[in-house]
């Protein structure tokens, strides 16, 4: 989820430990000493209520060692955090307002699961973006890279991105978030349903390309999880809006036992090409499309605008989903 509008500004400090994450070469991490321009208390918060790091204060970070106790982000030891140097090795144009990032991030400590957001650190910049990550595990574990897609907003990050942002421009992440599909292979096999509004695509296309991901390996290794079905529903106000259009139609084309999409579309006014149409709904996601995936086994993911993520999860509760079974977050 680009977590678009998130604004967090920082005491000047932050450029030069920034711009030292960048350039750090031995670790690729923070000095304690650095580190305290980035803790929360430094933060001088602004009057916005959508701030990344302030509305994300109490989500737990990635550590390099596993905590011994649900540390929230402000009370980890700092220096156990993993803030890796990334690097940009590619840029193109998604849709006519979001832009695709590929990082290369050579730190070995740097992971995350399927569903997570990056804390993302620019030098020069002293306001901390929050973005999803769009891309699998798989693809760092084999490359070391990592994918974001960036909605162009006047944030300070997403207009570094969208403007300035270039071919080996150095920049800083850190991983966090609770809302993720992680599952170990002896885990009961789950449905998944996929619930993207807009730029909320991020996240569930991470999520969606693991579940391949871990189903290629069990057709090829015979062992490991198993995966249900999956189906993804995504709203966009017109195709040209409508992200990652090919690489979930390849996902459905390769898997159609186990992959399907309703792609909705709420503002088209052009036609709707031959081979994206047998895949369009005019209108919104319904919730009696929904409804009709409820199952014990069915796990449901959402993410996009609040009202959406507040609908849906609200609806599923009064359907008896259990809440354990609803993974919700919502993009600013």
């Amino acid at each position: 989820s680009n977590m678009a509008g998130a604004a967090i500004l920082v005491p000047g400090l932050l450029r030069s430990s920034a711009g030292a994450i960048c350039t750090q070469a031995a670790s690729l991490r923070l000095t304690p000493s650095s580190w305290r321009s980035l803790s929360l208390t430094s933060v001088m918060k602004s009057k916005r209520k959508t701030d990344h790091l302030e509305r994300t204060a109490n989500v737990v970070r990635r550590e390099i060692a596993p905590a011994t106790c649900a540390l929230t982000a402000a009370t980890a030891p700092l220096s156990l955090q993993v803030v890796s140097a990334a690097r940009v090795c590619g840029a193109a144009p998604e849709s006519p307002s979001v832009k695709r990032l590929r990082l290369l991030v050579a730190d070995k400590d740097f992971s995350f699961k399927a569903g997570q957001w990056v804390d993302f650190f620019i030098p020069g910049v002293p306001v901390v973006g929050g973005f999803s990550i769009c891309s699998s595990p798989r693809l760092l574990e084999q490359d070391r890279m990592i994918e974001l897609a960036v909605k162009y907003t006047n944030h300070p990050p997403a207009l570094w991105i969208h403007n300035q942002c270039a071919l080996d421009s150095e920049v800083a992440v850190r991983v966090g978030g609770d809302f993720f599909f992680d599952p170990q292979p002896a885990d009961a096999s789950r449905n998944l349903v996929l619930i993207a509004g807009g730029v909320g695509i991020n996240p569930l296309l991470s999520i969606l390309r693991h579940s391949a991901d871990l189903h290629r390996e069990r057709e090829n290794k015979g062992s490991g999880y198993e995966i249900g079905t999956i189906k993804l529903f995504y709203s966009a106000k017109n195709t040209s809006e409508l992200l990652f259009q090919k690489n979930i139609l390849d996902l459905v084309t390769e898997f159609p036992e186990k992959i399907a999409c309703s792609l909705h579309v709420t503002k088209q006014t052009t036609q709707i090409s031959a081979e994206l149409k047998p895949y369009i709904a005019e209108g919104r996601i319904t919730e009696k499309e929904v409804r009709d995936h409820i199952s014990e086994e069915t796990l449901f993911y959402i993410c996009g605008p609040p009202p959406m993520t507040d609908f849906f999860s609200k609806q599923l509760e009064s359907s008896h989903v259990p809440k354990e079974h609803i993974c919700f977050e919502k993009w600013w």
